[in-house]
């Protein structure tokens, strides 16, 4: 059965928030600052965030200036995942993963289905592994950074988390590169 497992300490996480918007700043961006909340409501810590537009060279280089941050295990990003000229960032984002997590996008779909109905093909959110962090791209919707934090990243990212999470496999995600840059703490 999945739940907490209270012999477990909870591991707190670096994770970085960007949002992609043409109209948002720091003060309107609501699905920014839902996202923030969650985070530290949480217990992890938030290492940075940022806008930027909907650009495909300024997405990604934010966020590879953050997978190169060995003190960044988590980046989050809100916006740009649906299927207007201007929505981008999985095409920023994507060629960055060096493995690719299809089973995040399948499940945001099964979270989103009830609330939104068949609105939750208007979707594409994505994720990834990328230099030993994870990359979740989340619409650009507060509710659909609630649920998905809600219903799936406040689990996979609690290291009490059973019958598995994300944490206890940071510290192997670069196994291939030998120099480990996760530890439990």
């Amino acid at each position: 059965m999945p739940g907490i497992d209270p012999s477990r300490s909870f591991v707190p996480l670096s994770i970085a928030v960007l949002t992609v918007s043409d109209t948002r700043d720091l003060a309107g961006d609501k699905s920014g600052a839902t996202l923030v909340d969650r985070i530290e409501k949480a217990g992890h810590k938030l290492a940075d965030r940022a806008i930027v537009t909907d650009d495909v060279r300024k997405i990604r280089a934010q966020v590879k200036k953050w997978i190169k941050d060995q003190k960044i295990d988590v980046v989050i990003t809100t916006g740009g995942t649906g299927f207007t000229g201007r929505d981008v960032t999985p095409e920023a984002v994507e060629p960055l993963f060096e493995k690719r997590m299809d089973g995040f996008s399948a499940l945001f779909l099964m979270v989103s289905m009830p609330k939104i109905g068949s609105s939750s093909i208007q979707t594409r959110a994505t994720a990834g592994v990328a230099n030993a962090t994870y990359i979740f791209c989340l619409p650009g919707s507060p509710g659909a950074c609630k649920d998905a934090w809600d219903e799936i990243l406040l689990h996979q990212l609690d290291y009490r988390h059973l019958p598995c999470n994300f944490v206890e496999i940071l510290p192997r995600l670069d196994e291939h590169l030998k120099r480990g840059k996760a530890r439990k703490k």
